[in-house]
């Protein structure tokens, strides 16, 4: 369904007049262009409105040349306001047509949640998303081969967003654990401290609007037990999409899935992992869409991304994947990297899935 089709839906269900994207992933995915300045900012420069028949994008009088000249297609109209004059949230209440919703504070308007209007992915978003995927894979891989045990973690992640920036990427995450800290937090934001006997890697790369998260482990001279956690990890993971494809096939919802990865936790020997960090759920314009959690009535949309990052006490895999309902495809395919087959633990479903790399 095309993304205006979408939205008829929504103004016709929810009787509206128009509903305006201020975030910048919902800016992007209506227009195709970016609204970022400020990356600190959860709202742009720019909102773009839709209103049943066409989009408008408002903005100030700083932006607006450039906005036409780099990111707006020249079917859209552009709405300016001095930008010492007014702010953007009265600049678009004065525009729109009412009654409106919008994903950020404009008085008198709704709040719309736009998750539910970015799935499935289009064909086009599937073609932008592999792009992002193959870069993303690539730039990774290319800093974790050349670590050693006296990188620093934050060494590490500094070159990481380099090369990610380089790919045209955004990096809200890039996440570095050598040994000691890889062992003590499942979210190991980067310190100053080596990587010793082995480090990993886990990046959110965005481009286009469309978020993207994988993870490699490299070893030096790690535990004995690392291989076994980390396949273990691997194993859950593909559970998880072999459950997401069977639920997206017959209905289900996200609690579904996760019901299915406590039980494929339980088949590997780790029954109670999942307490300790959250497991991934959908991917696209966002890094999920949703989270995998019990009774999570999100429904499994296809086709759709995926993005599942179980830990197993100091090892996880984690991956992006296009699900279908005839098929699941790696979105972060290992390039010049070690793999390994992988099956469910119901024997579903069995992909090449990332190994160690050992140096």
């Amino acid at each position: 369904m095309h993304r205006h089709d979408r939205l008829d839906a929504y103004l016709d269900a929810n009787d509206l007049a128009a509903v305006w994207f201020g975030q910048p992933n919902n800016f992007t995915w209506l227009t195709g262009g970016s609204n970022v300045v400020s990356r600190a900012n959860s709202v742009g420069i720019g909102a773009a409105g839709y209103d049943g028949d066409s989009v408008t994008v408002v903005t100030n009088n700083i932006e607006a040349q450039r906005l036409r000249d780099e990111e707006i297609d020249d079917d859209v109209t552009i709405e300016t306001f001095d930008w010492h004059a007014s702010s953007l949230s009265a600049a678009v209440a004065g525009v729109s047509p009412q009654p409106a919703a919008a994903d950020f504070d404009v008085q008198g308007f709704e709040s719309v949640d736009a998750s539910p209007l970015r799935q499935p992915l289009t064909p086009n978003d599937i073609e932008t998303y592999r792009s992002l995927g193959k870069d993303t894979a690539a730039a990774v891989e290319s800093v974790v081969r050349e670590l050693t045990p006296s990188t620093t973690e934050h060494e590490a992640a500094t070159e990481l967003r380099y090369v990610l920036e380089q790919q045209g990427c955004r990096v809200p995450v890039a996440l570095v654990g050598g040994e000691d800290r890889a062992q003590a937090y499942r979210h190991f934001t980067p310190s100053t401290t080596p990587v010793d006997g082995y480090a990993i890697a886990s990046v959110t790369a965005v481009r286009d609007g469309m978020a993207i998260s994988m993870t490699r482990t490299v070893a030096f001279d790690p535990p004995s037990w690392l291989g076994e956690r980390h396949a273990a990890a691997a194993q859950v993971e593909v559970s998880a999409l072999a459950a997401t494809q069977s639920n997206g096939r017959a209905g289900g919802a996200a609690g579904d899935v996760f019901e299915a990865i406590q039980d494929a936790y339980a088949a590997v020997g780790f029954e109670e992992e999942w307490r300790h960090h959250h497991q991934g759920g959908a991917a696209g314009f966002a890094g999920r869409e949703w989270i995998a959690s019990p009774h999570h009535v999100a429904p499994v949309t296809l086709p759709m991304g995926y993005a599942y990052n179980p830990t197993v006490q100091g090892a996880k895999s984690e991956g992006t994947a296009l699900v279908t309902a005839d098929t699941v495809e790696p979105l972060t395919p290992s390039q010049e990297w070690p793999i390994q087959s992988v099956t469910s633990v119901n024997d579903a479903l069995t992909l090449e899935r990332p190994a160690i790399l050992y140096q």
